[in-house]
């Protein structure tokens, strides 16, 4: 694949026809590889002894991707022995090294970036554009937390003196071994970012990816296996999501928790790691509730695109996806018209071909979430768009999926607070834009924003008053979505992160360590 040309989830208007070329021929050869086991390797052993977790397509659910092999609790705590020891000689080995590896996984991603984009797409869901956004994201996010441990040293400084003969230095230290449980929707970027920052600390990882992605995982661990990565310090295991993660969380040789997912389970892990003897950290990124505002100045052609591709981009399944949608009562109507416009063009089903922008949901419970939500707006206010049950129609009576949906509510409503994680987004009217930030404001979330407007005012008023970590401002690619390390940080607020401090960012890779001074009298 041509590396002169990078795939972002704002990449526009390029000449994309050998890209989908090669993207069919892959899908053709890994659909030809169908079926296969994957086993865990645990102290540089295949474990086969555990039932099978079988992942089916969500856009065909009569098409077996592959069976992997999980863990029950003593392969876990074997796992855990071998990551405590392998980590205590990673610790030792210089950060420039283990740069140098991270290094050389990230162009091993890149290199395969298009068989991990094929990957996603048939385990996910993704289209391929998301696909390989995605799997370009985790190569950069290797890169871009590599350069942090780079230009900070090795996390290591000089502090002050207070005698000639002081000596003092200030250093981050690794933690141990880290728990990383990795969520469906961004399964290799957010996977391999978790676990890039961790071992680039010192640590080592177990990873437990989404029951509905362990392909992507296994792709991870291959690239760093293929790196040269030392046997033990990257293992990844398959089973029963809840079971298995409570387990790693709670396993006594977990020193530290990295999670992606729903806030509930987020808090959850927080307070099980704070029942030992001591705190363990837990860094989390725990899902939004995402608003954008659509003012008087707006262009509305802008706005609709980028609301649109924010809602409906990956079925909605984002963390950062807009579903909530301010506009000012002079340009509803209008920008109401053009929204629609937008969401009629969208193409769904099975996202491995070209014309589908949209694919399924991730499984039956989303579908019904979906359904649920759309029923209740039609008994308080209307459906503006979409609302029907695609399961009527046989052209996607095989997969999991949902129709992009647009409702007009009242905003007492829950579809104004709680995350449904669907293609699913609720209107209202404003007249006064501090009051609408204000309310917007109320939910438990913090994650992202946006807003359309002309007026720097009113992008200075949002930026300063709307409460998230990720602000964007007349964004045509996507109203609410679209970070990328280095360039946005993704950080939560509120109840979408636990530690104020987010991924994509310049301050990641230190929450992986703890601090020590030193200080040596000479």
């Amino acid at each position: 694949m041509s590396k002169g040309f990078k795939i972002t989830y704002s990449a526009l208007n390029a000449d994309m026809n050998a890209i989908h070329l090669e993207f069919d021929q892959t899908v053709k050869t890994m659909r030809s590889e169908l079926g296969k086991e994957i086993a865990p390797v645990i102290n540089g052993k295949s474990v086969t002894t555990g039932k099978l977790l079988k992942k089916f397509n969500p856009a065909n659910t009569n098409e077996l991707l592959a069976s992997y092999h999980t863990v029950g609790e003593t392969e876990l705590n074997e796992a855990f022995k071998v990551s405590k020891t392998a980590q205590k000689k990673w610790a030792a080995t210089p950060w420039q090294d283990r740069v140098a590896l991270t290094r050389k996984a990230a162009d091993i991603i890149r290199d395969r970036k298009m068989r991990i984009a094929v990957c996603m797409s048939l385990e996910v869901g993704k289209n391929r554009m998301e696909s390989l956004g995605d799997a370009e994201e985790s190569a950069d996010l290797l890169s871009y937390y590599a350069q942090q441990m780079e230009e900070a040293n090795g996390y290591s400084q000089p502090l002050g003196k207070l005698s000639p003969n002081e000596n003092t230095r200030d250093v981050l230290r690794p933690y141990g071994v880290f728990s990383v449980l990795a969520p469906f929707n961004f399964p290799m970027a957010l996977g391999a970012g978790m676990t890039s920052a961790a071992l680039l600390g010192g640590n080592s990882v177990i990873l437990k990816p989404s029951d509905d992605a362990p392909g992507t995982a296994h792709e991870i661990y291959l690239a760093y296996r293929d790196a040269g990565l030392p046997e033990g310090l990257l293992q990844v295991v398959y089973g029963n999501g809840p079971a298995l993660g409570e387990m790693m969380t709670k396993h006594p040789m977990c020193d530290g928790v990295a999670f992606t997912g729903s806030k509930a389970v987020g808090l959850t892990i927080a307070r099980q790691m704070l029942t030992g003897n001591f705190a363990k950290p837990v860094l989390a990124e725990l899902g939004g509730k995402n608003a954008a505002f659509v003012c008087p100045s707006a262009n509305l052609d802008k706005a609709a695109q980028g609301s649109m591709k924010s809602a409906f981009g990956l079925s909605g399944q984002k963390c950062s996806a807009l579903s909530r949608l301010y506009v000012h009562t002079s340009v509803y109507a209008a920008f109401i018209e053009k929204f629609i416009a937008q969401a009629k063009t969208i193409k769904i089903g099975d996202p491995t071909i070209q014309e589908n922008w949209m694919g399924p949901v991730i499984n039956q419970k989303s579908v019904e979430r979906h359904l649920a939500a759309t029923q209740e707006a039609k008994t308080i206010g209307k459906v503006l768009f979409g609302g029907n049950d695609l399961r009527t129609n046989a052209a996607f009576a095989q997969g999991f999926f949902a129709e992009p949906t647009i409702v007009e509510v009242p905003r007492t409503a829950r579809h104004f607070k709680d995350e449904f994680f669907s293609p699913f987004v609720a209107v209202t009217q404003y007249t006064d834009l501090a009051e609408a930030i204000e309310h917007a404001n109320q939910a438990d979330y913090g994650l992202t924003g946006g807003i359309y407007t002309e007026d720097r005012k009113e992008i200075d008023q949002f930026m300063d008053t709307y409460e998230a970590g990720i602000l964007y401002a007349n964004r045509a690619t996507g109203a609410t979505t679209g970070a990328w390390p280095g360039v946005q940080s993704f950080c939560g607020w509120k109840g979408s992160g636990l530690t104020g401090k987010g991924g994509c960012g310049p301050y990641y890779v230190a929450q992986f360590m703890r601090e020590q001074s030193r200080t040596i009298m000479e």
